[in-house]
């Protein structure tokens, strides 16, 4: 039988607490991990808690930078001692900037490769030494189609999403033989508040021109839901994915597979 259980496992999933983080944890639980999460500002780490305390998840939140490498390491030290070893580690925490390259200041370019590269390459390095003792680990990086694709005004982030997927393979190169998988989710084009001003109705009540080109170039004629992630989240986390190793998994509705329409 195919082990999909996560019963004692301990999962940190940095960022957690709204959106895509909260929804991979919410299966993470229900799964039967314990659940761990971090934000860099106290009224998103309460915002979380609240969150959890609603889906009636037991979580524990922490204030802490990944940027910030002495954070992180007395995050994971305290979360060793006082819960068990991290099991699951979800680099799930990232920021975007919508800024045309030209335009964009190269302090800005960095804060993004920091928190979305720099970030999971702090926490994994963290979270490998306790993986290594126990005998094995998950770390399951949040990648993007921005992996794969470049797109207007996103430089910096598709730069540091086509770096994680890199990382990804690295991990899973160094450490496979520790039995650790470090795989990685690219999720579409996920229905959150991110991208809710996105999908706003225009005045006239036409569809937002971004939102009517998403849903052209998804097969699937949607934009994808939080839920949409949890299924394959369990999966990279739980026994069932033991020799899935330095992968990417791409959840885009198939706009990776698609070309789009012939225009008429």
């Amino acid at each position: 039988m195919v082990n999909f259980s996560l019963e004692g496992k301990v999962a940190l999933v940095t960022g957690g607490a709204y959106g895509i983080g909260l929804a991979i944890a919410q299966a993470l639980a229900e799964a039967g991990a314990k659940i761990v999460f971090n934000c860099s500002r106290q009224e998103t780490v309460d915002r979380g808690l609240k969150a959890y305390k609603e889906l009636g998840i037991e979580a524990k939140g922490y204030l802490c930078d990944v940027t910030d490498e002495a954070a992180v390491k007395a995050m994971i030290a305290d979360i060793e001692t006082t819960i068990g070893t991290v099991d699951i580690l979800v680099n799930n925490a990232g920021i975007i900037k919508r800024i045309p390259m030209e335009e964009m200041e190269v302090d800005d370019f960095r804060k993004v490769i920091d928190i979305d590269l720099v970030g999971p390459f702090i926490c994994a390095k963290a979270v490998i030494p306790g993986m290594i003792k126990k005998g094995h680990g998950k770390i399951i990086n949040i990648c993007s189609m921005m992996s794969e694709l470049g797109r207007e005004t996103v430089s910096a982030y598709a730069s540091a999403k086509g770096g994680l997927k890199m990382l990804t393979r690295n991990i899973c190169s160094e450490y496979g033989e520790h039995n650790i998988q470090c795989n990685a989710i690219g999720p579409g084009y996920i229905a959150t508040e991110q991208t809710a001003p996105l999908r706003e109705l225009q005045p006239d009540g036409s569809r937002h021109p971004f939102d009517s080109f998403i849903i052209s170039k998804t097969p699937a004629a949607r934009w994808g839901v939080p839920e949409d992630l949890m299924g394959p989240a369990v999966f990279l986390a739980s026994d069932a994915s033991n020799f899935v190793n330095g992968h990417i998994l791409y959840v885009d509705g198939g706009i990776l597979a698609y070309i789009g329409k012939q225009p008429k």
